[in-house]
């Protein structure tokens, strides 16, 4: 029963943290960038027309430079993708979403700490992965100490 009531009490934390993350102001930041990238139009026709593309760079990809349309398609997807690269809603809501990112980051980095020194948190930033005391893992030639 112990082990019960301990579970129901670290999963109402963990939706304490999760409601606290909601209502932060960089999660407030990330919504409202979202918000304005959908709906602004000539934003989404900037990522409608790469998002097409896209799917045809997949299939020139499958045939390489082989591919009768190689040239064409590789030119535009690189314009395309500049061009929604540099809309101004577009960078604005990578900026917040980088943000938020790196906020749940460091949240994972103080939960994973907290258990313990040895545990891996990947973050995908390299910025919190050497900041891991273990270091490489075992699988780095014996530099975790674990051998």
């Amino acid at each position: 029963m112990l082990a019960t009531l301990e579970r129901i009490e670290l999963l109402e934390d963990a939706e304490n943290l999760a409601r606290m993350v909601l209502e932060s102001d960089i999660a407030e930041q990330y919504q409202i960038c979202l918000y304005k990238m959908q709906h602004n139009k000539e934003t989404q026709r900037k990522i409608n027309q790469f998002v097409k593309l896209k799917e045809l760079y997949e299939e020139v990809q499958r045939f390489g430079k082989y591919h009768p349309d190689y040239k064409r398609v590789m030119m535009q997807i690189r314009e395309y993708k500049r061009e929604m690269d540099l809309d101004p809603l577009v960078a604005e809501f990578k900026l917040a979403e980088n943000d938020l990112q790196g906020l749940l980051d460091e949240i994972s980095m103080l939960v994973g700490g907290a258990v313990s020194s040895h545990i891996k948190v990947p973050t995908g930033n390299p910025f919190f992965d050497t900041k891991s005391s273990h270091g490489s893992g075992c699988g780095g030639g014996g530099s975790c100490g674990c051998g």
